[in-house]
């Protein structure tokens, strides 16, 4: 007998697919395990996923990006559930199936994510602090490596995620109006979707001696257990701890990866590149989360603190 053809007063855990996550369509692997990896810490406590109560105490807890992660996790695991639930409605289950699926959207509900509003100050860097954070890297191997680091982030806008799992073929050449050919990397992202950046030629002739140097793989890698070597994947962590490292360096200590993602679409728009474009360089779905990116809503060139005239 199919297990939905009866149903209980209400869900039971065992009817959620825990596979629902992996399964999930446009969702990056390292999306999936952050979702999957909330699901599993909240499954350690004990609570069950069909116990609103539980859910609400412990979504509380959590902070906001957790927060958001697990209420996603939620989202896909639910909706699996109604699907399959719709599935085998019959005359006979009608009711029931009705009643669970109200039951299956109030659990759904039950994890709250508050989205702030207004603006906030964001950490970008001026084209010269660019130029100073790159001539930071030393010559040495993880020298090298450093710089590539932060020329991709810098220089391509990628999100740390996108850089860890970037390989020497994202690397091609395409030919512009003139004739003449450009590197571009072509990069997967969030969703699985691709998009090509194009790059100045000297981050792509940096990529390309490096190439002759590691040999094929991925571009990025961690520093390995025998000095002067390198080994084959390097994390994301490791990768805001390199950040930070060079942040410091240039006064600032909180800088993040990130925060050199913003500073690609800032200086590029500050050049007059049009923002719809910086939109498909990020891998943006909306010009509207682009917008959140650049320093759009006050001018600090001219603002207002300028025309007050305070005693000294």
């Amino acid at each position: 007998m199919n297990k939905f053809s009866i149903l209980p007063a209400s869900p039971t855990p065992q009817m959620f697919d825990m596979n629902a996550i992996a399964r999930a369509p446009r969702l990056g692997e390292r999306t999936k395990q952050k979702y999957q990896h909330e699901v599993d810490r909240y499954i350690q406590t004990g609570a069950k996923l069909t116990d609103s109560a539980a859910l609400e105490s412990y979504a509380e807890g959590l902070k906001s990006s957790r927060r958001s992660f697990f209420k996603a996790a939620l989202r896909i695991m639910t909706l699996d559930f109604e699907k399959k639930l719709k599935a085998n409605a019959s005359p006979d289950n009608l009711f029931k199936t009705q009643a669970a699926l109200l039951r299956i959207e109030a659990i759904r509900s039950t994890v709250t994510v508050v989205t702030h509003k207004g603006s906030k100050a964001h950490n970008w860097l001026s084209q010269k602090q660019v130029t100073d954070i790159t001539a930071l890297c030393p010559t040495t191997l993880e020298g090298r490596r450093d710089w590539l680091v932060l020329g991709l982030l810098l220089g391509a806008g990628l999100r740390r995620e996108e850089l860890v799992s970037l390989r020497f073929d994202a690397l091609k050449e395409q030919p512009m109006k003139s004739g003449k050919m450009r590197t571009v990397l072509e990069v997967t992202g969030k969703g699985v979707k691709t998009r090509v950046i194009p790059i100045k030629a000297i981050l792509a002739e940096r990529i390309s001696f490096w190439r002759k140097e590691v040999g094929a793989g991925l571009i990025i890698r961690a520093r390995g257990d025998k000095k002067h070597t390198l080994t084959q994947s390097i994390s994301t962590i490791s990768v805001f701890h390199i950040v930070r490292k060079y942040g410091a360096k240039i006064d600032r200590p909180k800088l993040a990866p990130h925060d050199l993602r913003r500073t690609f679409a800032q200086l590029a728009f500050d050049a007059g590149v049009p923002i719809t474009q910086i939109c498909t360089l990020l891998g943006h779905e909306s010009v509207s989360t682009t917008q959140k990116y650049l320093n759009l809503a006050i001018d600090l060139e001219v603002t207002a603190s300028d025309f007050i005239r305070l005693s000294e």
